[in-house]
């Protein structure tokens, strides 16, 4: 059976040509709006990577204690003496953590030595405990890690606004060009068609989620499933017209 639409194959050299150059103009952007999102958010959660509470504290904010607060004020570790536990609850609760944790001037009751002389007999890699060794604190990078409360608000409601109409407008019109030219490639209608189900549900997911994220931050996941999808299906679809383009003509 024939194509719908005129092979790209068929098409001029120099249009080919014009073609090829865009397709890698659009891997490009896509290569760089990756680049962007990581440098962009990959600190929105106060930890280094990106994460889903990256997604999470940009659409949605997150308010949570420090895991070291949080068991403080449950009572562990039991043996950890009243004045000793409230200089760390007040350490934990103020500001510049890094700074003060080893403050020389405390002695033997500066964070860092509390947490030492308390906590890491449990909390290190050789523990025989699974819950102790899960949250470890043999060196300074690991207490601050679990030291950190994080108070994130959210993107406000005017920003989410004008990121939709830009992006909803713009991908979808690029999802459009890129599906439009795949349709005049040789290959087949179920792949073409399963990729352009992954590009616009992907788009429809992540762009959705963004609102849906607002109000239950479990949307989080939507976003970065559908952001994926999306990128995936659009790759994939670039890399079929590219190969359309430039390889042989069939025989016959």
């Amino acid at each position: 059976m024939s194509p719908p639409f005129p092979q790209l194959r068929a098409l001029s050299f120099g249009s080919r040509l014009g073609l090829t150059s865009l397709c890698f103009v659009l891997l490009g952007g896509i290569a760089a709006s990756l680049a962007h999102l990581y440098l962009h958010d990959h600190k929105r959660d106060e930890r280094p990577g990106l994460t889903v509470d990256d997604v999470k504290g940009v659409y949605h904010g997150i308010r949570s204690k420090s895991p070291l607060l949080v068991a403080l004020e449950r009572g562990h570790p039991e043996t950890l003496k009243t004045d000793d536990r409230d200089r760390l609850m007040k350490w934990l609760t103020g500001k510049d953590l890094s700074r003060t944790y080893d403050d020389i001037d405390l002695g033997d009751k500066s964070p860092q030595a509390l947490i030492a002389d308390n906590c890491l007999s449990c909390h290190k890699k050789s523990s025989t405990d699974p819950a102790a060794r899960a949250v470890l604190l043999e060196s300074d990078d690991d207490v601050l890690r679990q030291s950190i409360s994080r108070d994130i608000s959210p993107n406000s409601t005017a920003i989410v606004v004008a990121s939709t109409h830009v992006h909803a407008t713009t991908l979808a019109i690029v999802g459009f060009a890129v599906v439009m030219l795949a349709a005049c490639t040789r290959f087949g209608r179920g792949l073409i068609g399963s990729l352009t189900a992954l590009c616009g549900i992907g788009l429809a997911a992540d762009i959705g989620g963004w609102w849906l994220t607002r109000h239950q931050e479990q949307f989080a996941y939507l976003i970065m499933a559908g952001g994926a999808a999306f990128t995936l299906g659009t790759v994939l679809l670039v890399l079929l017209i590219l190969a359309d383009l430039w390889l042989p003509r069939r025989s016959g």
